[in-house]
């Protein structure tokens, strides 16, 4: 079933029927924007009928009028590759509220990491084929080779069975750089940027056309991903392979030449019944957000804007996550409907499961601001909620309707990832579980200590 193509005749799926009941949305009025390209449902037909046995899962719709989506990333890498550990940070991320999650793994066995991730995955999951294809023929060649050989190596064929075999396993939807030309990447060298390209995607396919001195065939051979992508019913997500990754490049002539490219190939798509949203920056200044969501909407007749951050200052490493949150709730206000975590690791490392945590849960916040801001009215029928309850002292619900909350309140494992120090005077149980017992360093310890003072000086 062909989600954009029973919208146009004028069918209102069981799908449909559940997004707009989670959004008190009219079904009729689901339909129409999804007809228009305006709300895209992530749900690959074959995972939504139980394909391979997948457990129950809630269908994603993303775009005009519906609450704003939180994304998390996760995968391996050549540095570490433990599928038991991303197993535990989707299972994180999912618990946290994330709305849909990325596998980015790059390392390892990379078609079985994914459909381990999607048989343990109750929310929508996404990947980028490009990666695999890659790192295959990476792998193909041995371990002595390089990356410049692996991509002279690697053929077009390779990038569409890998974008094939994600989309037959289950895989809701995909990132795809159509959107780097030729003739893009010649104004990114052209004019040159602090930041360079900072898209692996986009580096990847960059290369392959200086190698190759061909066209990127994705953007190519365009109507062969569009006969896929429909044929599994998944969301084509159009990747920023030049998005800025410095402030200083936001808005240059690479990235507003990939988003015109990106707005024609949206048209097309939608034209083939394919359902498709827009990827955004990067690293954004504050003064130019809404204008970049306001240009990306009018280019792209108000497909789905599927944002990273934006990042507003660049000088912040470990706190990445609040940089984009304040990015996200801006452009959140200005259209924006889905947006991509970005976790306290984001230039340091890979993010360890407490950082996947803090990543979903920033976005969260970000999302709930611009919701409000939006009108939305679920966001503000909670915030209310929660102020009544706190005017209550009524603990329960204020932990109930709250994004996140101590360790010590909450009934979940590995939801919290704070401590609470309570210092005051108990006034009765707040929570349902007990309180810790007190502690206290025993007289001994305290006597050799004490006795040390004066060795160390203190």
């Amino acid at each position: 079933m062909i989600q954009l193509k029973q919208a146009r005749a004028g069918v209102v799926t069981e799908q449909m029927k559940a997004v707009a009941q989670a959004e008190n949305i009219a079904p009729a009025d689901l339909r129409e924007l999804i007809k228009t390209g305006r709300v895209v449902l992530l749900s690959n037909r074959l995972r939504w009928s139980g394909y391979k046995n997948l457990p129950q899962r809630v269908v994603c719709g993303v775009g005009k009028n519906l609450r704003i989506k939180v994304n998390a990333n996760i995968g391996t890498s050549t540095d570490y590759s433990d599928v038991k550990d991303e197993i535990r940070k989707l299972k994180i991320a999912s618990d946290a509220g994330a709305d849909a999650v990325m596998d980015l793994s790059t390392s390892g066995d990379i078609g079985d990491i994914r459909r381990k991730l999607l048989s343990q995955s109750s929310i929508p999951l996404g990947t980028v084929p490009i990666y695999e294809a890659a790192a295959y023929s990476l792998s193909r060649l041995g371990k002595k080779t390089d990356i410049h050989r692996s991509i002279k190596e690697l053929t077009a064929d390779d990038m569409f069975k890998a974008i094939e075999s994600h989309c037959q396993d289950g895989v809701d939807f995909i990132t795809v750089h159509c959107g780097v030309t030729r003739d893009v990447v010649a104004d990114l060298e052209n004019n040159g940027r602090v930041g360079g390209m900072v898209s692996r995607g986009g580096s990847i396919l960059a290369e392959w056309m200086r190698v190759h001195k061909q066209e990127n065939p994705l953007y190519q051979y365009f109507d062969r991903l569009l006969d896929i992508a429909r044929e599994y019913d998944v969301v084509l997500s159009l990747g920023d392979g030049l998005r800025p990754g410095a402030i200083a490049d936001a808005f240059d002539r690479a990235q507003v030449g990939e988003l015109m490219v990106l707005a024609k190939l949206a048209n097309r798509a939608r034209a083939a019944d394919v359902q498709v949203m827009i990827e955004g920056p990067g690293h954004v200044p504050l003064n130019q957000i809404q204008a970049q969501v306001q240009l990306q909407k009018s280019l792209c007749d108000e497909a789905p804007f599927y944002v990273l951050g934006p990042l507003v200052i660049d000088s912040a490493p470990g706190y990445d996550h609040i940089t984009s949150a304040i990015g996200a709730a801006v452009a959140g206000w200005a259209g924006a409907d889905f947006i991509c975590y970005v976790t306290p690791s984001e230039h340091l490392g890979l993010p360890t499961p407490d950082d996947v945590k803090e990543g979903v849960i920033a976005a969260r916040i970000a999302a709930q601001a611009a919701d409000i801001a939006r009108g939305n009215s679920s966001a503000w029928r909670n915030n209310k909620a929660f102020s009544e309850y706190r005017r209550q002292c009524d603990w329960e619900k204020q932990v109930a309707y709250s994004i996140d909350y101590l360790d010590f309140a909450s009934p979940k494992g590995e939801l919290g990832g704070k401590m609470g120090i309570d210092a005051t005077n108990k006034i009765g149980a707040e929570t349902t579980r007990e309180w810790g017992t007190t502690l206290e360093m025993s007289s001994d310890i305290i006597e050799k200590v004490t006795k040390r003072w004066n060795e160390l000086g203190l």
